[in-house]
């Protein structure tokens, strides 16, 4: 869920800061990026050296920068449009009070109040000061600003005392803010079955029959599905690439025949199918044991038809909804509507290797989008994780999230 994600950490003024370093690793092992906004009194309890590290990033805690000779500012409204999440822990009960009367007297507090995303805070503070009046009002009155409290746990405090008040783990964070994430994802509790990249067709020990995919697309496609609440297997050819995505599981194969088998085995339970697979429609019908020596002038290989994957999905079809792709050359559009009917497809996904910036080893693609009652859109031309986008939300429109 949190992968991609821009995040904001404010940590202000309080024993619990110690716990956030343990939460920005978290966030980055996550796949999040993280910047960090400290308040002077933050200082006392955390470095900017140790958070820059883990971060990556240079932490920030004044409104200026002196680099060089020069003075700079930290845009607070820049700051505030560039996170998705902005989290405030530990939160102290004088930032909330500050959050809740709209006090302006520190970076975090301008960046807070420009803030334009989802706003969490984490409370941290002794029993007495967490029970006070003051403070209650301020967590209520922040709540309905629409902002999210991530509540403090009971245990023992700084003080010695036992009690409510303790800043929420780093691992119960990161919770909260995944189930924040996934309530309302449309593919929440789906299935995808998605399969990418090439195949590669032995015809000796050290040689092949392949194609020019990277496996991008369909890359794209798994990341974009998860992002979106969706759990996945991605049936991958032999790609660069890799995915790190605890909803995304990556199964990698090599020929026709292991992608076939591996399909297959995740497609009965799945809710939705993708093919953006290139997948080779033939075979050598013998493969050599050992290396073909070349002192011949000439090869000759006899080949033989691999399955149909996409073909044998539509047959075996219940309530999935399946979707292939469709690479063309000539008569684009009628061989698209042609591979849909045939194929007994929900949609396909037509891109022409006449179009330059569409095809293998590009970074963008332009696609038209048909579906089984042949109603046709066609997109500009977009990077590959903005044409799984609009794949994905075509899905949507038709019902099928």
């Amino acid at each position: 869920m949190l992968g991609g994600k821009k995040i904001l950490l404010g940590i202000t003024g309080g024993i619990a800061a110690y716990k956030t370093t343990f939460l920005v690793r978290l966030f980055i092992k996550a796949g999040a990026e993280v910047k960090v906004i400290l308040t002077e009194s933050a200082l006392s309890f955390v470095t900017p050296l140790t958070l820059a590290t883990l971060s990556r990033n240079p932490v920030l805690m004044s409104f200026t920068k002196e680099e060089e000779g020069t003075v700079d500012w930290n845009n607070h409204v820049d700051l505030g449009l560039w996170a998705d999440i902005m989290l405030i822990a530990p939160a102290t009960a004088n930032t909330l009070s500050k959050m809740a009367s709209g006090t302006c007297d520190n970076l975090l507090l301008a960046t807070y109040l420009s803030a334009k995303c989802p706003v969490f805070f984490a409370p941290a503070m002794d029993l007495d000061m967490y029970k006070h009046p003051s403070t209650k009002a301020s967590l209520k009155k922040l709540q309905t600003f629409g902002n999210n409290m991530i509540p403090a746990g009971k245990g023992e405090l700084a003080s010695g005392l036992s009690g409510e008040g303790r800043m929420a783990e780093p691992e119960d964070i990161i919770q909260f803010l995944e189930d924040y994430l996934s309530k309302n994802l449309p593919f929440k509790g789906k299935k995808f079955v998605i399969t990418a990249g090439p195949t590669y067709e032995a015809i000796d020990p050290v040689r092949f029959i392949g194609n020019h995919s990277t496996g991008l697309m369909g890359y794209e496609l798994a990341r974009a599905a998860a992002n979106l609440g969706g759990k996945v297997v991605l049936v991958t050819g032999p790609s660069h690439l890799t995915l790190e995505n605890p909803s995304i599981d990556v199964v990698r194969v090599v020929s026709a025949q292991e992608m076939f088998s591996a399909a297959h085995e995740h497609y009965d339970d799945c809710d939705i199918a993708i093919c953006a697979a290139a997948v080779s429609d033939f075979r050598p019908g013998k493969v050599s044991e050992q290396k073909i020596k070349k002192e011949a002038t000439s090869l000759q290989i006899e080949f033989v038809k691999n399955e149909d994957i996409l073909l044998s999905m539509g047959e075996k079809k219940k309530n999935q909804y399946l979707v292939g792709f469709a690479l063309e050359t000539e008569n684009e559009l009628e061989n698209a509507k042609k591979k849909l009917m045939k194929k007994n497809l929900d949609a396909i996904v037509l891109n022409s290797l006449n179009d330059p910036d569409a095809g293998f080893g590009k970074a963008t693609n332009k696609i038209t989008f048909i579906d089984k009652n042949l109603d046709i859109k066609t997109f500009d031309v977009k990077s590959k994780a903005e044409v799984a986008l609009d794949i994905l939300n075509e899905i949507i429109s038709r019902g099928h999230a």
